[in-house]
């Protein structure tokens, strides 16, 4: 019995929502003319402006600045922390 008031409950539920539906095509209203816009047409707004250098771009990155193989070192580091941690929660072993 309590089957039959589920099934009856889903259907009603199913077609309370199908009701609700709109059936508006989407895909008829962006129509590419309304969309897309020529790059000369975008660009015109930026006239003749020609862009500032960054002052900032060539200062040195200072003294905590990492090389790349320090980078690499410090990662290759980590993974093998991670490798630990892990190897030590597979054995049951608690970690430090």
């Amino acid at each position: 019995m309590k089957k039959i008031a589920y099934f009856a409950l889903a259907t009603a539920a199913t077609l309370a929502l199908a009701g609700c539906g709109s059936s508006d095509d989407a895909s008829t209203d962006a129509m590419a003319d309304d969309v897309e816009v020529p790059a000369d047409e975008a660009m015109s707004a930026a006239g003749d402006a020609t862009p500032v250098d960054d002052a900032s771009a060539d200062q040195d990155a200072g003294p905590d600045a990492a090389t790349a193989e320090e980078a690499g070192a410090a990662a290759e580091a980590a993974a093998a922390d991670v490798d630990a941690i892990a190897g030590e929660a597979a054995s049951g072993k608690p970690a430090e």
